[in-house]
Order: C-alpha cells, then sequence, then structure tokens
C-alpha cells in the first residue's frame, strides 16, 4: 500500500536503512503477506513502512501473538492517514525517519486494550450519534430499483435535510466509579493513554445556555456502556456496540523514536 501512494518515499527509506544496517525488504502485497512477514521476522527488528493503519496492524497482530512486549516496532510514515504516527514523536520526513531507526531509542508506551482484544494506539473518542435517514427495504426486485433509480435521474433533486446528530446517552465508569450516568446527555468521551499506567477520560455534557464544565478522571480501566455507539480510534471507526471496556497495559509496547541528542 505505502508503495502505490509515495513509492518515492518508500526507495527513499530503502535506500538510507539499506546504507546504515543490514536489511530484508519486504513488500507485501495485502494484510495477509504482511502478518506473515511479522510472523517470520526471527530476530530482526520490524521496521514499519506506511500509515497510522499499518502500524495499529502491526501492534495488533503482535498483541495478538502475545509477542508485543518482546519486539520493539520503528516505522517510517509513508501516506496521508499519519496523525497517531506523528503524535507519537515519530519524524515526518523519510530520511529523519529512517536515520531515526538506525540511530533513535526505545520508548515504551501504554496500551488500550479492549475486551474483544482491540488494541488502541492513540486517542478515543466517541462522537453524538447521529440520526440516520430512513433506507427503503431491499425488495428483491431489481427491476424495481431499476425504475426508481430512472426515476431519480429524471426528476430534479431535492435537497435533503441535514440531520443534526443527537447526544448520546452513555454511563462511564472509571476503576468501577460512575463518571457519568445514562440520565446526563453527553456530547462527547475521549480516552487517551500515555506512558504513566493510567488512561486521561474527559466527558462533556450536553450544556444547555451556560456551557457545562468537563469531567475528568483517571483510571486503568474504563467501561462505557449504553445505547448502539460508535468510537473513533487510531486510523478508523469502530462499533456499533453496546458496552466496551478498555484496560491500560502499561508499557506494552516499545516504539523507536529519535534520541535526546
Amino acid at each position: 500500500m505505502a508503495r502505490r501512494t509515495d513509492g518515492e518515499a518508500v526507495r527513499i527509506a530503502k535506500d538510507v536503512l539499506s546504507a546504515g544496517a543490514h536489511a530484508k525488504v519486504c513488500l507485501p502485497d495485502g494484510p495477509e503477506e504482511f502478518a506473515r512477514a511479522l510472523t517470520r521476522r526471527g530476530s530482526r527488528r520490524p521496521v514499519v513502512v506506511g500509515d497510522d493503519r499499518a502500524l495499529v496492524r502491526a501492534v495488533s497482530l503482535l498483541h495478538r501473538q502475545r509477542e508485543l512486549a518482546g519486539c520493539a516496532l520503528s516505522v517510517v510514515p509513508v501516506g496521508s492517514v499519519l496523525s497517531v504516527v506523528h503524535a507519537l514523536g515519530v519524524p515526518t520526513g523519510a530520511v529523519a525517519a529512517a536515520r531515526a531507526v538506525l540511530d533513535g531509542v526505545e520508548r515504551r508506551l501504554d496500551l488500550l486494550v479492549d475486551d474483544s482484544d482491540g488494541v488502541v494506539l492513540g486517542a478515543l473518542r466517541i462522537p453524538p450519534l447521529t440520526r440516520q435517514s430512513p433506507v427503503a427495504p431491499d425488495t428483491g426486485r431489481p427491476w424495481l430499483r431499476t425504475a426508481q433509480s430512472l426515476v431519480r435521474t429524471l426528476v430534479p433533486a431535492r435537497e435533503t435535510p441535514v440531520l443534526a446528530p443527537r447526544p448520546a446517552r452513555l454511563r462511564v465508569e472509571v476503576d468501577g466509579v460512575t463518571l457519568v450516568d445514562l440520565d446526563q446527555p453527553v456530547e462527547a468521551v475521549s480516552l487517551t493513554a500515555g506512558a504513566t499506567g493510567l488512561a486521561a477520560v474527559e466527558v462533556r455534557p450536553l450544556s444547555v445556555g451556560a456551557e457545562a464544565s468537563p469531567l475528568r478522571a483517571e483510571g486503568r480501566t474504563v467501561s462505557v456502556s449504553g445505547s448502539d455507539f460508535r468510537y473513533r480510534a487510531d486510523a478508523g471507526v469502530r462499533g456499533p456496540v453496546r458496552r466496551r471496556t478498555w484496560t491500560v497495559w502499561e508499557g506494552a509496547w516499545g516504539l523507536t523514536v529519535p534520541g535526546a541528542g
């Protein structure tokens, strides 16, 4: 995927890495080949050349294999989805990032692990619920769908009203203590793990009139439950779920970043 996104950056990263160390370069064409290459790494230190999604995929695979603690990862950012990689302290340019792979230091980071064994590297956010527009049921009659498409083509389109998101009603518990309950609508919930062994939780209650102050807490375990909700984490949107619990795994993974000097 990185080759198709920015082949020149991949070539530069390969040249810098090969000049500074004995490197075995693998260019997998899909998730299956990516997983096989990571599994067969032996004693070599894996370097991910790609975006946030590639890094999340590598951490997820190593976590499921319970090999994450003993494997320091490095990454050279290539692509357009790089907010997580950059927030973790990886240089933005291919040359600087590749040199950090060779000369950098390992930084131990906490990991958010949910009750389905999924992982979150960066910030997690539960946005307001979006009202869904009604969808016509599939009648199983292709000719009818074709006729409907023809009518839509011939009849001028009317403006579709944009439905504002509705506030979520969620119960948020931090280490077993309720921070907000279902009777208090919320605008957003955010959750972040860094390198302290604790997750920072912020809940923004729905404000009526004067802006309501956010509710904040820290803890090792965070549970969110209520009506179906989706959440944004790292490189995508997950859910819907009705309950999810995240636990902080302290110092669970290592990432190579530039040294202090």
